[in-house]
């Protein structure tokens, strides 16, 4: 009897793909008993592990003797899964364990290089009032955040309307209110010695943030609860105060930022499975804004006769542009059998619809929303990613939830970032000609804005100037010196390969599918392969690309660049 990963196989490879991983020699019921279910153990010990111990009230314990005590106990566990014997393993069992080793290669890192307890006050920013568009929030983000969408007081999207709490969410929110104020007593001592100035910097701004947000929240909570509009007090009470500090402090912050090239490489290869180095990715960026920026001002040449796309100027005439946008969108993608089209995909783009903004508060993306919603609307597949997460959980519990420390970062933006010019050339804007150059101003404004943070890390660059970056190489003064810029820039100095993911993970991703075309020859179908790589779930293109091909080029290509300093 074949096994289920067999089976997977027959379903993701065809019959074909099956006999040759058959001749191959992985096909279980060939192999020896397989020590894969120690690898599941080792999983759930891994992820009751990488929750901290927590001091009194709740709050993560950061301390240095914790952090180090730790660090201890996860050389124990990778050794445990490195000694796991992996004879007969099938290609998506091998992928697992590199899945687990990479979650494990993050909080090495974590707690030896990127420190964000001991070095971003950001870390300590605690309330998120927003779903990210990610199968998780992305950057570090503190154990224990409290997500304000998860209860009806704070609405998750669009569709949302304000909701009552109930006697039990309301004593839940409270409770992880009251943890704030002790949280952030702790953050002062362990950001004593810290000195990255534009981390430091960044962190005000996030914490200015935070007290807003707990504004807000005490305004929608009623005067008759009395113990959640207490928390909430005391909870924005400490925030500013932690604020104030923070900007009191920042004047003597003089210390670089950016983790350095050799360990961006580190963090790339051994936590990320992206095989590239920093000097890679400054290739490629390099790259894809020349070759961006020279197709735009073809396309433009182009089009030099036709008017410019209108833009939607009035609540009304945007919310026709939406309204007549949405449908044109899901049946373009239906009628080319892009992928497999599923009865929740028109409410999962509904729910995300951007609200109307003014020519003065329009950022980068709503002046092209406003003009064309279909080029960022191919940009956020990542809500069919994340709506598939919920309705279709994977089956396998390596891959059902989110990965730990972004290692989804490469699939999850490259996919998001190359589906726009992809379906751009299989002819989604034919019948709008000009709409193509927005596609291409929104690749200039990624390659430049991944550049920028590039130097950013390497400590070539202030934050700053590589916000400089990112706004001049935009063209037609779409990216402003705004709040979005902010976010954008401090993100991705907070988070090692981030900034870049969006170009580079759409490289390696188009990896997986002329490989994979040149595999299946005439029975090629794009449908089939979009199919197979929403299949194996969100994880690195260089994993997806082994377990699509059976070829394990990419994960050989992993090379650990420079060693983390000893333990």
């Amino acid at each position: 009897m074949l096994s289920w990963a067999y089976d997977s196989r027959m379903i993701k490879y065809g019959l074909l793909g099956a006999i040759v991983i058959a001749a191959a020699g992985v096909l279980d019921a060939q192999a020896p008993p397989s020590a894969y279910p120690q690898l599941l153990t080792i999983f759930a010990e891994w992820r009751a592990f990488e929750e901290p111990p927590r001091l009194g009230g709740g709050v993560p314990d950061y301390s240095p003797a914790t952090n180090a005590r730790r660090l201890a106990e996860l050389g124990k566990l990778q050794a445990r899964l490195q000694a796991i014997n992996q004879a007969g393993w099938s290609i998506p069992q091998q992928v697992d364990h590199h899945l687990v080793r990479a979650e494990m290669n993050g909080l090495e890192y974590h707690l030896r290089v990127l420190q964000p307890f001991a070095r971003d006050p950001a870390y300590y920013a605690s309330i998120i009032t927003g779903e990210s568009d990610t199968p998780a929030k992305e950057g570090p983000v503190i154990h224990g955040a409290i997500k304000l969408y998860d209860y009806p007081i704070w609405p998750r999207t669009q569709l949302d309307v304000i909701q009552p709490l109930s006697p039990a969410q309301s004593a839940e929110l409270a409770t992880k209110l009251r943890a704030i104020a002790p949280l952030l007593v702790a953050a002062r001592q362990n950001l004593a010695a810290a000195n990255a100035r534009d981390l430091w910097v960044g962190g005000v701004r996030a914490l200015e943030e935070q007290g807003a947000a707990l504004r807000t929240l005490a305004m929608r909570v009623p005067a008759s609860d009395g113990a959640l509009a207490s928390a909430a007090e005391a909870a924005r009470a400490a925030t500013d105060g932690f604020a104030e500090w923070l900007r009191s402090e920042a004047p003597k912050k003089t210390g670089p930022s950016g983790i350095g090239k050799e360990q961006y490489t580190w963090y790339l290869r051994n936590v990320l499975l992206s095989p590239l180095s920093w000097q890679d990715e400054v290739a490629i960026l390099r790259r894809e804004l020349a070759r961006a920026g020279a197709s735009l001002r073809l396309e433009e040449n182009r089009n030099r006769q036709l008017p410019p796309l209108p833009v939607a100027n009035t609540p009304e005439a945007y919310a026709a542009l939406q309204e007549k946008a949405i449908p044109r969108y899901l049946k373009w993608m239906a009628d080319n059998r892009i992928l497999t089209m599923e009865p929740w995909m028109e409410r999962a783009l509904r729910e995300r619809t951007a609200p109307y903004a003014a020519e003065a508060d329009r950022n980068f993306f709503m002046q092209a929303t406003q003009r064309d919603p279909i080029p960022l609307w191919t940009h956020l597949y990542h809500w069919w990613d994340n709506m598939r997460i919920r309705v279709a959980p994977h089956a396998n519990p390596i891959r059902r939830e989110a990965l730990l420390y972004n290692v989804w970062m490469s699939r999850a933006e490259g996919m998001a970032t190359a589906m726009e010019e992809w379906l751009m050339h299989a002819g989604l804007y034919d019948e709008s000609p000009r709409s193509r150059e927005i596609v291409w101003i929104m690749l200039i404004n990624r390659a430049a804005r991944g550049l920028g943070n590039l130097y950013a890390h390497s400590n070539d660059l202030t934050m700053a100037q590589a916000a400089e970056i990112h706004v001049t190489a935009t063209p037609r003064g779409w990216m402003r010196r705004d709040p979005l810029l902010g976010f954008e820039q401090h993100l991705y100095l907070r988070q090692p390969g981030y900034g870049a993911s969006y170009i580079t993970g759409g490289r390696l991703m188009e990896e997986v599918i002329a490989e994979r075309a040149r595999q299946l020859g005439d029975a090629f179908t794009l449908q089939r392969v979009m199919d197979e790589i929403n299949q194996a779930g969100m994880i690195p293109p260089s994993l997806i690309y082994w377990e699509l091909t059976g070829d394990d080029r990419m994960v050989r290509e992993l090379q650990a660049g420079q060693p983390l300093p000893p333990r």
